[in-house]
Parts: C-alpha cells; structure tokens; sequence
C-alpha cells in the first residue's frame, strides 16, 4: 500500500510539474518575444523560442524531441531565421553519430554478444559477493564500448544481477540487491562521460566541435579518462562494499550460476560472429582515429548501416522500425537551438549574463577544474536531462572560452565529464531505470552519488594539470 502511495504522489508531483511548466512555456516567451530590451529583434525573438525549449527541457513539459521541433519550426516559422539555420542541426554529425551508436546497441542486444560477454566475464570472477560486484563494474565499463547507451546497459546488466540475486537466494531489500542495484545503475551513467558513447558526450562533442572550433578526436577523449575510468572501477566497488556490507560474504551457486547461463547461451552463433567483427572494427577505427582523422560519426553511422545491408544480415528493416528515434531529433534540434542563437547574436548575450562571474575565478588550472565541475554539477540539478544540461550550455561555454582565451576542449571536456554527477533520480532516464527495478531507494543514490560525485572531483583534480598536459590537452 505504502508503495502505490509513494507512486501515485510521484505521479502528483510530475504532472504538477509538467502542468507549470506548460504555463511557463507560454508566458515567459511572450514576456521576452514583446518585452522592449535594447537589442536586436532578431536577437530578442530569438531568446523568446529558446526560453521555450529550455523550459519545456527543464519542466519535462512536452517530450524532449517534440520540444525541439517545434523550437526549431518556430524560428523558421516567424522568420527569426531562414530555413537552413532553424534546421541546421539535422545536417551536423552529432544526431546520426548518436544513430549509429544506437545500431551499436541494437546488434549487441540482437545478436546475444553483450549478453555473452557479461557472462564470459562473470564466470571469471567467483562466487563472493566482492569478486561479482566488482565483475559487474567491469562489466559495465567494457560494455559501453559496445552497447553505447546507458540505459541498455542497464537493462542488460540487470537481467545478470537478477539471475544472482535469485541464486543466492536474498530479496529486495538485501545489501546485495541494493549494492548491485546501485553500482551498475550508477556506473552506466558515468562511464559514457569518459568515452564518447551515448547521447550526452555525443551532443558535447558536436558542440565543442562546431562552436569551439577544435578537433575531438574519440581517442583522446578515451585516453584522456582512461585514468580516472580504471581508479573509478575500483573506487565504486570499495564504496559499495563500505556501504553495503553483504549479508553473505560467499554467495554459494553464483559461479556456477555463470556457467550455467553460458550454457543455455550455447556456441558462438554466426550473427554474434558477423557482430564482433563490425564491432571490432568500428572501435579499432575509433582507437586510432588520431592516425586517419576519420570522423567518429562516420565511423559509428557506418559500421550501423553496414549491418543492416543485405547479405551481412545483422540488423533487418524490422529492426530499423523498431528503434526509437526521437532521441537522435531531440540531439538536432539541440544543436539546431545553438546554431540560431550563435546566427542572432544571442549566444554572446547569454554568454556574457551567465559566465562572466566565472572569470575572476579561473586563476589557475586548479581553480578552473574544481569552478567548472562544481558549477556544472549544480546546474545539472536544474535540469532533468544531462542531454538538454549539455545542449543548453556547452554552447555558452564554448563562447565564454573563445571569448577569454581558454582552451576550449579542456572546458568542455570538464563540464561534460561533471554531467556524470548525479543525486537524484529525476537527473537521467539511467537513473529512472535503474531505481525502477525497486532494489535501491533514493536515499541510496543520493549517498551513493554524493560520495561518487566528490571523489570524481578529486581525480579530475589529478587529470587536468598533470595527466592531460602529456596528451596535450591544455
């Protein structure tokens, strides 16, 4: 009964929520579309649409995609811009490297290569509840290579925790549920802030691209992390293990439980054969795009569209109809709403309103880490998606670090990596999964993510001034 009730105020609450914002949707953009500022009309119209998707982003109050659209429809529409630059996002790379990521899942999912190689690992790990916490930790990082969606992870890594939890014989409300739970709900949405996999580095990259006029090469990005990924692993398991001692240290059957699953897996199928090599090739052309300087989203579109041509065999139409694509609008209607306010000027007014505090506060290379992490983490508490956090200000950062002389790939590498801070649930539709499945509760992520989200900050403290300056990054 209590649970309904938790529910059903949850439900209150969203529709609250979503009922304000709609009003705000309207009024705030009328406010500014006929307030008299002293600026251009274009400008000042310009701003009134944005307001419009930014609030609908922040308030949930239409679908993220739908928002955008009809943004982007509106600075058409009313002549704020001309066609090519209200839509101009949908001719970018980042919405169809964000496609070709998503066929990346869609193949790993199909075929039964994620699913296989969770359990290759797993088996490796042993029966203790410490050995298959940190196996699935591992797992999980490995897995983004792959299955470049946080939320398919989860999905994938949670059918693994439930044939444990079920084997060892413990509820819900176990430290072993809740430890499980936690690391792999939390893990999947951070580790995709330090390679480039998922909606959220995608869309950053394409901005600090487009407006920061500097090469991201997916390499770098890679290596530039790889530190703080690897010390990650270990500090998440330690954490949960703290946190949530188990009430069973050796899990009698959960060995055998992998090897068992692998069994019913069987041998390797052609499909998973066929999915491994595309895989393998897109992500060793990936690794060693610092040799080629091809484009990670030609890369990624490419490999996806290869499966899907007749005679490989990996993914059919059916499969094409059945993914969801209003992310991949939403990500060019985001980049299109960056693209307007840098052609109406808009961009440097909000640059100048929202970072110019900033300035006195990046003394040095310390100060700028621990100033824009923080900042980006307390902006993100203001928004419900890390997608729209991005799209809404990695365009003013780009701005505000042309505009001072700061590197721009640092910043937006920083601000990025501090959208994978999270305390609250509502922050990313990762963490709404994960807390879905009813083994964690909120107070949990809150503990969780706090911890997490400081120690993140002190790594990043490690990285910036002494690591990144070896792989030349400034």
């Amino acid at each position: 009964m209590s649970t309904q009730v938790v529910a059903l105020q949850e439900r209150t609450q969203t529709s609250a929520k979503a009922n304000l914002g709609r009003v705000l949707c309207v009024t705030v953009p009328l406010v500014i579309w006929f307030a008299p500022f002293s600026i251009e009309a274009a400008t000042k119209h310009g701003l009134a649409i944005t307001s419009f998707m930014i609030i609908a982003w922040i308030t949930e109050a239409i679908d993220y995609a739908l928002a955008g659209l009809i943004g982007c429809y509106l600075f058409w529409a009313l002549k704020v811009v001309a066609f090519n630059v209200a839509f101009g996002g949908f001719a970018t790379d980042t919405p169809w490297f964000l496609f070709g990521a998503t066929l990346f899942g869609v193949m790993a999912t199909k075929s039964g290569l994620a699913r296989r190689l969770a359990f290759l690992i797993m088996q490796e790990v042993g029966g203790t509840y410490a050995g298959i916490l940190f196996g699935l930790v591992t797992t999980d990082f490995l897995l983004t290579f792959i299955v470049p969606s946080g939320i398919a992870r989860v999905v994938i890594m949670a059918a693994v925790a439930l044939g444990f939890i079920e084997a060892f014989e413990v509820g819900a409300g176990s430290n072993i549920g809740r430890g499980m739970f936690l690391i792999i709900t939390y893990s999947a949405g951070i580790f995709d802030k330090m390679i480039i996999a998922g909606a959220a580095s995608i869309t950053a990259r394409g901005f600090i691209e487009r407006v920061g006029g500097v090469e991201v090469l997916w390499s770098r990005w890679f290596i530039a992390y790889l530190p703080c990924s690897l010390i990650t692993i270990v500090l998440a398991w330690r954490l949960i293990l703290w946190l949530y001692p188990p009430e069973k240290r050796s899990l009698t059957g959960g060995a055998e439980y992998a090897h068992r699953e692998l069994k019913k897996v069987g041998k390797w199928t052609p499909l998973e054969k066929k999915t491994a090599v595309l895989m393998g090739f897109g992500i060793a052309l990936w690794l060693t795009d610092f040799l080629h300087h091809i484009s990670p989203s030609i890369v990624g579109l490419g490999v996806g569209l290869a499966a899907v041509v007749p005679g490989i065999g990996v993914l059919g139409i059916d499969d094409m109809k059945r993914i969801n694509y209003m992310p991949v609008f939403f990500v060019a209607a985001a980049v299109s709403m960056g693209e307007v306010l840098t052609s109406t000027k808009g961009l440097d007014l909000l640059t100048n309103v929202l970072f110019a505090w900033m300035e006195p506060l990046l003394t040095n290379v310390y100060s700028s880490a621990v100033v824009l992490y923080w900042t980006a983490f307390v902006y993100h508490l203001f928004l419900a998606s890390e997608v729209s956090m991005l799209a809404t200000s990695i365009p003013l950062l780009m701005n505000f670090a042309k505009s001072h002389g700061l590197d721009p790939l640092t910043l937006g590498m920083i601000w990025t990596f501090a959208a994978g801070g999270k305390i609250f649930a509502y922050q990313s539709a990762v963490m709404v999964i994960g807390y879905s499945y009813g083994y964690f509760e909120s107070r949990d992520l809150f503990r969780v993510g706090l911890w997490l989200t400081v120690i993140e900050s002190l790594i990043l403290l490690l990285l910036v001034p002494y690591y990144w300056p070896l792989i030349g990054i400034q």
